[in-house]
């Protein structure tokens, strides 16, 4: 895995291509059935061994009895130096299964120690105020809850905050209260806030980052580009993200070996000039 390391909030070093937790309980994230938890935790193993060192989860990333932090520390713990932690905290399970919930700021701590307790860790590396539901971002103040994160960070509970599914506006409010050391957002339309990102060395995620690629560039262009290389389409829509900007940083997900093998050789996939031009079209 030769992709380019990344200084997370100044002080830990995380590559750009890591790895997105949420369909380690179930292929749909929070549809279909559950799977079985040996699966997640062989694929989370052979994650780190293919040299993932940011893994990207949260309490919410669950099927039934199969959640996706138990998994974690299942596979990993006791964890090895260098191995970072992102969770993000703010949807509150309804009882459909889906984060359909938002907590109000006085529940947040309680949402971070669950995920200290799950993940047994004293520290988390990592905090997202994930804010809304499916909704465009945008619209509502995030200053209470992300202020109420910057306590819990003051208390040595969290390490860096980050923000996600959120607009230019509430960025700018959250770098008002604290340090963002990420942003994780959906990569549509995004330009203002990721150049914002890259002026001040803030990482900026995206996830669905297989989705997020396919939707800002033309599936005949994918595949185009994926045969002139031997590669998948998959792994050209990784290739491009880690391309478009060097503060990017991805965390495809999922719940299979072969899969997880597929994402990860993307990182050694380099893509000329011609391809990100046609893949921009």
């Amino acid at each position: 895995m030769t992709t380019t390391d990344f200084s997370l909030g100044g002080d830990l070093t995380i590559n750009r291509l890591g790895f997105g937790a949420m369909r380690l309980a179930a292929a749909g994230g929070f549809t279909g059935p559950a799977r079985a938890p040996e699966e997640g935790v062989a694929v989370l193993r052979r994650a780190v061994e293919l040299g993932v060192n940011h893994i990207d989860t949260a309490g919410f990333y669950n099927r039934g009895d199969v959640r996706a932090n138990d998994l974690i520390r299942t596979a990993l713990a006791p964890y090895r130096d260098g191995l970072v932690i992102a969770t993000k905290v703010g949807p509150l399970m309804g009882p459909d299964g889906w984060p359909s919930g938002e907590a109000k700021p006085e529940q947040l701590r309680g949402l971070v120690e669950a995920d200290l307790r799950a993940l047994g860790l004293d520290r988390l590396d990592l905090v997202y105020l994930r804010v809304g539901g499916t909704a465009e971002p945008g619209g509502v103040s995030i200053a209470e809850r992300f202020a109420a994160l910057d306590e819990l960070r003051s208390e040595g509970l969290i390490r860096h905050l980050g923000v996600s599914h959120v607009d230019a506006e509430q960025f700018a409010e959250a770098r008002r209260i604290a340090p963002v050391a990420a942003v994780q957002n959906r990569f549509t339309g995004d330009e203002e806030l990721l150049a914002a990102c890259e002026a001040d060395g803030i990482a900026y995620v995206p996830y669905f980052p297989l989705g997020g690629g396919r939707e800002q560039v033309r599936a005949e262009a994918l595949a185009k580009v994926a045969a002139r290389h031997g590669a998948t389409s998959a792994q050209v829509a990784i290739a491009a993200l880690l391309a478009s900007s060097p503060v990017v940083v991805t965390i495809p997900g999922t719940g299979s070996l072969d899969h997880l093998e597929e994402n990860i050789a993307a990182a050694d996939l380099v893509l000329t000039e011609e391809d990100l031009a046609e893949l921009r079209g």
